[in-house]
């Protein structure tokens, strides 16, 4: 019999017992009615969409710490088999009027675990796509062309159609080879685990050499935490020698790879011309508080978690602390620079961004040339006596930073590069150390050009 109110999410829990067999079962545990657990109309009517939380028992290797790995590669081996799969294109929509509706069921994805809230309307690992001692728990999302009103006939067509669709589900898995389950659970222990150890080695951030930070964006992945890997050439990153790069090993796979620290307390610049990859390296940077799966490109670029960025906006203040930067608050600001009130200033806003982070202990502050207040940044002649750049801090007041370490990219902020401990340059994409008193050496003559070219002293 129908349900009473004629709604095919009146349906679905009739519809659910009839899909469970040997292989498959319904994980009843964790079902939330429509929000992982639903059949119904699409708004424009055409189509009948589906959410239905599914355990697998296909045999998979032991999972641990690292099963988020594995679940990505089952998520992927599904993605890929649907155009050869007929069975599983629903979960593509396919049929459908509007199969586009569908498309973040297969977008790739190779974000395999986030603290962030990024990507989550994707197909992906997640508190629901994991894998545990009971097997492989998926969401399976999708479309179906819309059958019409529920009768028992059209009931029965729709549950062949899911048992179809679970059927082909479980022959992919248990077709993936154990091998690829494997290497997915190992690497994502890898970064797990050396996330874990880089405080107790003094270090912030490891840039493994290899890493592949440029990202290709697309509609449903537009943000760098989430985008996938560029494709055509892309230059892979290599710490220089000068720099000193650091041996680990890894603790899934027994590996030992090379690359760049970033140390505990330092301020490391990244320099160089326009568009040379330095704010894409910062974005890789924050995205090692994720891990990745292989293939992405910066799963060996690891980073603690409670990365800060500071980056200039105009906003409202309400009691800000601006101290560290402002000895008193321009016109039209209220309060003091403890505690300012009113419309903030790119400057203004930047740093009580800076000064939340270290006031909250921040492992590493993310400071970007192209997103920021540079008046707060690097001193200038006309520059009033009431505001002390950053530039001048890192010079006068370094205490002031505590255990923060701090990375910016910067080009053409010389003064700002002249403060940090150790500077990185990117020329044509590739990296090379410049030594700091070398650097301030160019920067004296370089300002000697500049006061014979003013004709003053």
């Amino acid at each position: 019999m129908s349900g009473k109110d004629g709604s095919w999410q009146s349906e679905i829990h009739r519809i659910l017992p009839d899909l469970a067999g040997d292989r498959i079962g319904i994980d009843y545990p964790v079902i939330r009615n429509l929000t992982n657990t639903y059949l119904v109309r699409s708004l424009d009517g055409t189509a009948l969409r589906f959410s239905i939380p599914v355990l697998l028992t296909a045999p998979v290797p032991e999972a641990g710490a690292g099963g988020d790995g594995m679940a990505g590669v089952i998520i992927d081996a599904v993605k890929a088999a649907i155009p050869g799969e007929r069975d599983l294109g629903p979960i593509a929509g396919i049929g459908t009027e509007h199969p586009g509706h569908c498309l973040q069921n297969i977008e790739p994805v190779t974000l395999v675990a986030s603290r962030s809230a990024i990507g989550t309307d994707l197909w992906r690992p997640d508190h629901g796509n994991r894998i545990d001692g009971e097997g492989v728990h998926l969401v399976v999302r999708g479309a179906l062309p819309y059958p019409g009103a529920p009768t028992p006939a059209r009931i029965r067509e729709i549950i062949e159609r899911f048992r179809a669709l679970l059927d082909a589900l479980d022959r992919v898995v248990r077709r993936i080879p154990e091998g690829d389950l494997v290497a997915a659970r190992d690497l994502s222990i890898d970064q797990k685990e050396l996330r874990r150890a880089l405080p107790g080695m003094g270090l912030v951030a490891f840039i493994a050499d290899g890493t592949l930070p440029a990202r290709r964006f697309t509609h449903l992945r537009c943000h760098p935490r989430i985008a996938g890997p560029k494709e055509g050439v892309h230059v892979p990153f290599r710490c220089p020698p000068e720099l000193e790069p650091v041996e680990v090993e890894l603790a899934g796979s027994g590996r030992m790879v090379t690359g760049l620290s970033i140390r505990r307390r330092e301020a490391f610049a990244i320099a160089g011309s326009n568009a040379e990859g330095k704010s894409t390296l910062l974005h890789a940077v924050i995205a090692g508080q994720d891990d990745h799966a292989a293939g992405d490109g910066r799963e060996l670029l690891v980073s603690v978690n409670g990365i800060a960025r500071a980056d200039a906006s105009e906003r409202g203040l309400f009691g800000a602390d601006v101290s560290l930067f402002f000895s008193r608050l321009p016109p039209g600001v209220g309060g003091d620079p403890r505690a300012a009130f009113g419309q903030g200033s790119g400057s203004l806003v930047m740093a009580h961004e800076i000064q939340t982070a270290l006031r909250v202990g921040s492992p590493l502050l993310i400071i970007d040339e192209d997103r920021a207040a540079t008046n707060l940044l690097v001193p200038g002649c006309l520059q009033g006596d009431e505001v002390t750049p950053l530039a001048t801090l890192l010079a006068t007041r370094r205490e002031a930073f505590g255990d923060t370490a701090i990375i910016f990219a910067a080009s053409s902020l010389d003064i700002l590069i002249a403060e940090a401990d150790r500077i990185m340059q990117l020329s044509d994409h590739e990296t090379r150390a410049l030594d700091r008193e070398e650097f301030r050496c160019r920067l004296d003559s370089y300002l000697a050009g500049v006061r014979e070219r003013l004709g003053v002293g």
